[in-house]
């Protein structure tokens, strides 16, 4: 069903969220860095599955469409900074994980590794949108509950990785 059921006083009905006035989606307006984000993770997991090299994932994804859309600048620095850092960023990421690091699936790894490095070296994106960012890719590219297990591990991580940040939002939780 697309739209609640009409009101008893005859207007009507409203479309169900998310979904337009005819039962199509609605699309979302994602940010040029969202979008990034988006291609840096497809390049990350090429990297972690197939062991792809960071200039031929660059070249690749930059054929693909929608690139265009997407911040270029962010694009790079997250894919590769992440694979350039990829044993510090696994070192910070370990420690937190409930099991070995070869049984996180490649989509929460890649995620992970994005969080981690933007909490590193993007201090002008807040500790709160890298985790909402990261959380809502392991939402639409992992498994069920995925995202539950990057908010985990990120939110342990960002305390100690921001923590003048962490530690002056009066939201967070100790």
């Amino acid at each position: 069903m697309t739209q609640d059921p009409t009101p008893e006083d005859g207007r009507p009905a409203k479309p169900a969220r998310g979904l337009t006035a005819d039962g199509a989606r609605k699309a979302s307006a994602k940010s040029a860095r969202t979008r990034a984000r988006e291609f840096a993770l497809q390049g990350l997991y090429q990297h972690l599955v197939g062991g792809n090299e960071p200039d031929a994932i660059d070249r690749f994804t930059r054929d693909l469409a929608g690139f265009h859309k997407a911040d270029s600048v962010h694009y790079d620095a997250l894919l590769h900074g992440a694979i350039r850092e990829a044993a510090e960023l696994d070192a910070l990421i370990v420690p937190l994980l409930d099991r070995k690091l070869q049984e996180i699936s490649p989509i929460e790894h890649a995620v992970m590794w994005i969080g981690a490095w933007e909490f590193q070296h993007a201090p002008e994106v807040p500790w709160r949108v890298v985790l909402n960012e990261c959380i809502e890719l392991a939402k639409e590219f992992g498994g069920t509950d995925g995202y539950k297990y990057v908010n985990a591990v990120l939110n342990g991580l960002a305390p100690r990785l921001r923590p003048l940040e962490t530690g002056a939002d009066p939201g967070r939780k100790a």
